[in-house]
């Protein structure tokens, strides 16, 4: 069943900030409780990146697992497996069109779940254009029941806030409600990870929409994390997002620049004043800009080691010493 567009809006707050600074000090608090619960996506960590999220992230924090599809899934189990022994809980991205069939699928499930601890994953159809094997779509793993015999019972599915440059919007709307039915019907519980995005707008308009339709799961928002922007706009065309990279075009000459690195604070702060509105949502930062800069970036926000400035954004403060 698609979703229609309901009439609904939820306003962006912006505040002025009178002498005593109050209003600064609400909003970093609002800031830091809507980042507090933030998630981390990576490539393949190595050795090294997950020895410095070890000392960066609380112990069980997720850390979801890219799959690409030119790269041996191997892969993607051992950076489990190196994430699971760190103490940290590793979300792979279950691409299903990378898979010969479900028996394989089955088999490399067997292996997470056994070697790597895995409890949730991330299902996706993924990017291939021509499967590898008979299954075509997210939906087939979460209806087969091969999750929950590997002991899964949490899964993510796949949101898109700025659209897909391949799916119409009516598609995308059938397939999000038909994933969420199932897996509820299966007894699994289901969180929405968005593709990442570069304008509030778009993010809290979807969400309200979701809401307004009685969708409650869980939302984790994609962010870019710090990151160089000519690297932004070159993730945001291979990956479709198109609208409010476009947006981040005309900005960029504006954009906050650390170190030749633009990062999203100006969308934080405006998600964060929306946050009360949204229900059950929080910050998944892709780390574009590597593995452990943007999890020390992400963990002092949650922290509160922010300084707000008069515009829209902030400035993260020096690690104390």
């Amino acid at each position: 069943m698609a979703i229609d567009r309901p009439q609904m809006t939820v306003m962006l707050a912006s505040t002025r900030v009178p002498e005593n600074g109050a209003p600064f000090a609400d909003a970093r608090q609002r800031i830091a409780d809507f980042v507090r619960g933030w998630s981390l996506e990576a490539t393949l960590p190595n050795t090294a990146d997950v020895a410095a999220l070890k000392d960066i992230l609380r112990p069980g924090g997720q850390v979801y697992l890219s799959a690409l599809p030119r790269r041996d899934p191997a892969e993607q189990l051992e950076a489990a497996v190196r994430l699971s022994a760190a103490g940290l809980a590793p979300v792979p991205h279950i691409a299903v069109r990378n898979f010969a069939d479900r028996a394989a699928l089955d088999a490399f499930l067997a292996r997470l779940a056994g070697e790597a601890g895995v409890r949730r994953v991330l299902v996706i159809a993924g990017d291939r254009d021509q499967p590898a094997g008979s299954l075509r779509s997210a939906i087939e793993a979460i209806d087969s029941g091969v999750l929950q015999r590997h002991g899964i019972g949490e899964i993510g599915i796949a949101g898109y806030p700025d659209g897909h440059p391949r799916v119409s919007q009516h598609d995308l709307d059938r397939a999000l409600t038909d994933k969420i039915a199932i897996a509820a019907q299966l007894g699994l519980s289901v969180t929405i990870v968005t593709q990442f995005c570069f304008e509030a707008k778009p993010i809290v308009a979807w969400i309200a929409r979701l809401r307004e339709f009685g969708i409650e799961n869980p939302v984790r928002i994609g962010l870019a994390g710090p990151t160089n922007i000519a690297s932004l706009l070159r993730y945001a065309r291979r990956c479709g997002v198109t609208a409010s990279a476009q947006g981040l075009a005309r900005r960029a000459g504006l954009a906050r620049q650390v170190f030749g690195m633009s990062a999203p604070d100006a969308l934080l702060r405006a998600l964060a004043e929306a946050h009360g509105h949204l229900g059950d949502v929080a910050p998944h930062f892709f780390s574009f800009g590597g593995i452990a800069a943007t999890a020390r970036w992400a963990s002092a926000v949650a922290a509160g080691r922010i300084t707000l400035d008069a515009a829209d954004g902030f400035q993260v403060a020096p690690p104390p010493t």
